[in-house]
């Protein structure tokens, strides 16, 4: 695979999903460099912005298997990852695969069971393996998780852990539509109350199991001068550098950011990076990985905001 096959498979994509979701282009954009850079993205807006109905659609589009788990406060960790029941008839235990034994994992509404069950992921999206009962199991090598959240003001979701929000490579925020885009979702599904029929609409695979090897072969080549990997350790460290941020971002972001900008590179059409690829991903790289001070929450700062000081005081190569 090269960029122009990439970049063909990439347009397909876009236009196949924008056949049942209108708007969300950075959304899905996001999602695409996900994909190639395998990592794992976190969706959080309120509810009916077309969240899960996007993950469905980016998951058919795959060509991969997809399972989707409905995360509700009585979730136990064993109905993620499966368990080993007893066969009186051979005396022997035997593997029950939960649903977490796939290609694109859907965690619908992750943030509606208790972080108990959430840590339940933790090994999977990490090292895409789980351990039951002291045998470890190997995950897909495509194993990836789309996971959506309403925002945690909501009433009966429960905040999702510092180490398990470590793990997705992105968080990004579904915002509610433009007015002409909200008029294009009623006449494209204003018949009816049901989820849409994804067949209905002509979603189709797209993507092979060795297309997608390819891809993330070809995204791991492109090339990374010094001086953008200064800018990406630089921005980095500035988080933990800035005194409205409590605690900042770990190794293991620079690392997820510089491999998600090769990614996003690659999707531009170019076999190196550049800043501006970086400076693109920094906030759904960093929004999820800081914890601001005291401080800075009564003065009413969010994340992007501090996220914004970082970047104009770090001095991009040129």
């Amino acid at each position: 695979m090269n960029l122009e096959h990439l970049a063909d498979l990439t347009e397909r994509l876009r236009a196949q999903i924008a056949r049942v979701v209108v708007g969300h282009d950075a959304v899905v954009d996001a999602l695409l460099t996900a994909l190639l850079a395998g990592g794992h993205v976190l969706l959080e807006g309120p509810p009916g912005t077309a969240k899960t109905l996007l993950a469905r659609a980016f998951a058919a589009s795959l060509g991969l298997g997809m399972n989707r788990i409905q995360f509700t406060p009585d979730l136990m960790p064993g109905d993620i990852v499966g368990t080993d029941l007893f066969d009186f008839r051979t005396n022997t235990f035997s593997l029950t695969r939960g649903p977490v034994f796939t290609d694109c994992l859907l965690a619908d509404e992750i943030n509606r069971t208790p972080p108990k069950t959430q840590s339940a992921l933790l090994q999977a999206m990490q090292e895409r393996q789980v351990t039951l009962d002291g045998t470890t199991h190997s995950l897909s090598e495509h194993f990836m998780v789309v996971a959506t959240q309403n925002p945690i003001e909501q009433e009966g979701t429960y905040p999702l852990p510092e180490a398990q929000l470590d793990r997705f490579l992105f968080k990004i925020q579904v915002a509610y539509p433009s007015r002409d885009e909200e008029r294009r979702i009623v006449r494209l599904h204003g018949l009816g109350t049901a989820m849409p029929d994804l067949a209905a609409f002509g979603v189709e695979p797209l993507i092979t199991g060795d297309a997608l090897r390819a891809a993330r072969a070809l995204v791991a080549g492109q090339r990374l001068s010094d001086e953008v990997a200064d800018y990406v350790v630089d921005l980095v460290r500035g988080t933990r550098e800035q005194h409205a941020i409590l605690h900042g971002a770990s190794p293991r972001a620079a690392a997820m950011l510089s491999g998600a900008s090769r990614a996003l590179a690659a999707l531009r059409g170019r076999d190196y990076v550049l800043p501006d690829d970086v400076k693109v991903l920094y906030h759904p790289t960093l929004r999820h990985r800081v914890v601001l001070s005291p401080g800075a929450e009564v003065e009413g700062l969010t994340h992007d905001a501090v996220l914004d000081r970082i970047l104009a005081t770090v001095a991009a190569p040129r």
